[in-house]
């Protein structure tokens, strides 16, 4: 993976955020999830990617502080706890 901080970039002179471009080599059963999702989406992949690097921050955080990550089927009322390795 390759990073970019895009520091001196235009908008950056201007006091508006930058953006940190980087590179990823995807497997390919990601790369066609990732195509699943825009087309279920209809979103693009640095939009799936930013909320997926969010979600797993999230996620990282309720592990660490000790919490369980649960997913309910509404109709059935089955809990199923998550396990992230």
């Amino acid at each position: 993976m390759t990073e970019s901080s895009g520091r001196g970039t235009e908008s950056s002179r201007l006091g508006q955020p930058t953006a940190e471009r980087i590179t990823v080599a995807l497997i390919p059963r990601v790369s066609a999830d990732l195509q699943k999702l825009q087309d279920r989406t209809g979103q693009g992949k640095t939009d799936i990617v930013n909320r997926a690097i969010t979600l797993y921050a999230f996620i990282e955080a309720q592990l660490s502080a000790g919490h369980e990550l649960a997913v309910r089927n509404d109709t059935t009322g089955e809990t199923k706890i998550i396990v992230v390795l």
